[in-house]
Protein backbone atom coordinates (compact mmCIF):
# COMPACT_ATOMS: atom_id res chain seq x y z
CA UNK A 1 0.00 0.00 0.00
CA UNK A 2 1.55 3.28 -1.34
CA UNK A 3 1.74 6.43 1.10
CA UNK A 4 -1.46 7.73 -0.75
CA UNK A 5 -3.63 5.17 -0.46
CA UNK A 6 -2.78 4.92 3.56
CA UNK A 7 -3.85 8.38 4.28
CA UNK A 8 -6.28 7.95 2.02
CA UNK A 9 -7.65 5.32 4.20
CA UNK A 10 -7.33 7.06 7.35
CA UNK A 11 -8.89 9.99 6.39
CA UNK A 12 -12.39 7.72 5.03
CA UNK A 13 -12.35 5.61 8.37
CA UNK A 14 -12.14 9.29 10.65
CA UNK A 15 -14.85 10.33 8.20
CA UNK A 16 -16.66 7.55 8.89
CA UNK A 17 -16.05 7.57 12.50
CA UNK A 18 -17.11 11.32 13.02
CA UNK A 19 -20.91 10.33 10.98
CA UNK A 20 -21.09 7.62 13.14
CA UNK A 21 -20.97 9.38 16.11
CA UNK A 22 -22.85 12.12 14.72
CA UNK A 23 -25.58 9.84 14.09
CA UNK A 24 -25.31 8.45 17.55
CA UNK A 25 -26.74 11.90 18.74
CA UNK A 26 -30.41 13.42 18.42
CA UNK A 27 -28.76 16.59 16.28
CA UNK A 28 -25.56 18.57 15.88
CA UNK A 29 -25.64 19.13 19.51
CA UNK A 30 -25.02 22.98 18.69
CA UNK A 31 -26.79 25.74 20.95
CA UNK A 32 -30.10 25.57 22.62
CA UNK A 33 -33.73 25.96 21.39
CA UNK A 34 -34.49 29.72 21.65
CA UNK A 35 -37.11 31.21 23.79
CA UNK A 36 -40.17 33.25 21.97
CA UNK A 37 -38.93 36.15 24.61
CA UNK A 38 -34.86 35.96 23.38
CA UNK A 39 -36.68 35.90 19.21
CA UNK A 40 -39.36 38.89 19.87
CA UNK A 41 -36.77 41.49 19.09
CA UNK A 42 -35.41 39.60 16.23
CA UNK A 43 -38.96 38.97 14.77
CA UNK A 44 -39.64 42.11 12.51
CA UNK A 45 -42.42 40.72 10.61
CA UNK A 46 -45.52 42.97 9.25
CA UNK A 47 -47.97 41.26 7.53
CA UNK A 48 -50.19 43.35 4.97
CA UNK A 49 -52.86 43.69 7.16
CA UNK A 50 -50.87 45.67 9.84
CA UNK A 51 -50.41 42.63 11.67
CA UNK A 52 -47.18 42.95 13.54
CA UNK A 53 -47.08 46.57 13.47
CA UNK A 54 -45.53 48.20 16.52
CA UNK A 55 -47.15 50.50 19.00
CA UNK A 56 -45.94 53.61 18.25
CA UNK A 57 -47.71 56.83 16.53
CA UNK A 58 -46.41 59.71 13.94
CA UNK A 59 -47.76 62.75 12.28
CA UNK A 60 -46.81 64.35 8.53
CA UNK A 61 -45.96 67.51 10.22
CA UNK A 62 -42.90 65.54 12.45
CA UNK A 63 -42.23 63.01 9.56
CA UNK A 64 -41.31 66.57 7.55
CA UNK A 65 -38.56 67.47 10.21
CA UNK A 66 -37.52 64.04 10.33
CA UNK A 67 -37.11 63.52 6.70
CA UNK A 68 -35.38 67.17 5.89
CA UNK A 69 -32.69 65.79 8.09
CA UNK A 70 -32.32 61.71 7.47
CA UNK A 71 -34.10 61.34 3.61
CA UNK A 72 -33.12 64.28 1.74
CA UNK A 73 -29.62 63.81 0.80
CA UNK A 74 -30.74 60.64 -0.59
CA UNK A 75 -34.53 60.88 -1.98
CA UNK A 76 -34.88 64.81 -2.96
CA UNK A 77 -36.86 67.38 -1.34
CA UNK A 78 -40.18 66.17 -0.62
CA UNK A 79 -39.70 62.90 -2.45
CA UNK A 80 -39.06 63.95 -5.87
CA UNK A 81 -36.00 61.95 -6.21
CA UNK A 82 -32.12 61.97 -6.91
CA UNK A 83 -29.75 60.76 -6.36
CA UNK A 84 -31.94 57.95 -5.29
CA UNK A 85 -35.09 56.86 -6.15
CA UNK A 86 -38.54 59.16 -6.21
CA UNK A 87 -40.65 58.63 -3.47
CA UNK A 88 -43.71 60.40 -4.63
CA UNK A 89 -45.43 61.36 -7.64
CA UNK A 90 -46.30 58.97 -10.86
CA UNK A 91 -49.75 58.09 -9.98
CA UNK A 92 -51.27 57.00 -13.25
CA UNK A 93 -48.06 55.77 -14.98
CA UNK A 94 -48.21 51.80 -14.40
CA UNK A 95 -49.86 51.28 -17.79
CA UNK A 96 -47.49 53.41 -19.54
CA UNK A 97 -43.95 52.61 -21.40
CA UNK A 98 -42.50 55.20 -18.80
CA UNK A 99 -43.85 53.75 -15.92
CA UNK A 100 -42.94 55.99 -12.61
CA UNK A 101 -42.74 53.07 -9.10
CA UNK A 102 -42.93 55.42 -6.24
CA UNK A 103 -44.95 55.27 -3.24
CA UNK A 104 -48.08 56.41 -4.17
CA UNK A 105 -47.93 54.73 -7.25
CA UNK A 106 -46.90 51.33 -6.79
CA UNK A 107 -46.65 50.51 -3.46
CA UNK A 108 -49.77 48.03 -2.86
CA UNK A 109 -49.55 48.15 1.16
CA UNK A 110 -48.71 51.13 3.64
CA UNK A 111 -47.56 48.67 6.45
CA UNK A 112 -45.27 47.03 3.64
CA UNK A 113 -43.80 51.15 3.51
CA UNK A 114 -43.61 51.50 7.18
CA UNK A 115 -42.09 47.71 6.75
CA UNK A 116 -38.94 48.63 4.42
CA UNK A 117 -37.91 52.39 5.99
CA UNK A 118 -37.96 50.07 9.49
CA UNK A 119 -35.56 47.61 8.19
CA UNK A 120 -33.83 49.50 5.79
CA UNK A 121 -33.66 53.66 5.89
CA UNK A 122 -31.55 55.20 6.47
CA UNK A 123 -29.33 53.61 4.17
CA UNK A 124 -26.26 54.37 6.36
CA UNK A 125 -28.11 53.19 9.35
CA UNK A 126 -30.70 51.03 8.95
CA UNK A 127 -32.63 49.92 11.79
CA UNK A 128 -31.63 53.12 13.47
CA UNK A 129 -34.86 54.97 13.69
CA UNK A 130 -37.79 54.99 16.50
CA UNK A 131 -40.90 53.23 15.76
CA UNK A 132 -42.53 56.80 16.07
CA UNK A 133 -39.77 57.91 13.65
CA UNK A 134 -40.65 55.74 11.27
CA UNK A 135 -44.83 56.08 11.70
CA UNK A 136 -44.01 60.08 11.22
CA UNK A 137 -42.01 59.32 8.17
CA UNK A 138 -44.29 56.84 6.86
CA UNK A 139 -47.16 59.57 7.13
CA UNK A 140 -45.11 62.02 5.50
CA UNK A 141 -44.97 60.21 2.53
CA UNK A 142 -47.95 59.16 2.16
CA UNK A 143 -49.27 62.98 2.77
CA UNK A 144 -46.89 63.86 -0.05
CA UNK A 145 -48.57 61.40 -1.77
CA UNK A 146 -51.92 62.62 -1.79
CA UNK A 147 -53.10 59.25 0.38
CA UNK A 148 -53.67 60.83 3.54
CA UNK A 149 -54.92 63.81 5.06
CA UNK A 150 -51.75 66.67 6.50
CA UNK A 151 -53.46 65.86 9.90
CA UNK A 152 -54.24 62.06 10.00
CA UNK A 153 -51.86 60.40 12.25
CA UNK A 154 -50.69 57.14 11.89
CA UNK A 155 -50.48 54.05 13.95
CA UNK A 156 -51.11 50.77 14.42
CA UNK A 157 -54.27 51.01 14.08
CA UNK A 158 -54.83 53.82 11.06
CA UNK A 159 -51.96 52.44 9.38
CA UNK A 160 -53.78 49.16 8.42
CA UNK A 161 -56.72 50.96 7.02
CA UNK A 162 -55.04 52.56 5.10
CA UNK A 163 -55.87 51.69 1.14
CA UNK A 164 -53.01 52.38 -1.17
CA UNK A 165 -53.49 53.44 -5.15
CA UNK A 166 -52.43 49.84 -6.51
CA UNK A 167 -53.75 47.85 -4.00
CA UNK A 168 -55.16 45.44 -6.42
CA UNK A 169 -52.37 46.09 -9.28
CA UNK A 170 -50.69 42.82 -8.18
CA UNK A 171 -51.08 39.20 -9.02
CA UNK A 172 -51.09 35.99 -6.14
CA UNK A 173 -48.46 33.75 -7.72
CA UNK A 174 -49.38 31.47 -5.90
CA UNK A 175 -53.22 30.65 -4.86
CA UNK A 176 -55.15 32.03 -1.51
CA UNK A 177 -55.69 29.36 0.81
CA UNK A 178 -58.62 27.55 0.93
CA UNK A 179 -61.54 28.88 3.65
CA UNK A 180 -62.88 25.84 5.41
Amino acid sequence: MSTREACASVLVAVVTLICVDAAAQDGPGLGEPISAADLAPWDLSIQPDGTGLPAGSGTAAVGAQIYAVKCSACHGEKGAGQPNDQLVGGQGTLTELAQVRTIGSFWPYASTVFDYIRRAMPFQAPESLTNDEVYALTAYLLALNGIIDEDDAMNARTLARVRMPNRDGFILAYPAPVQR
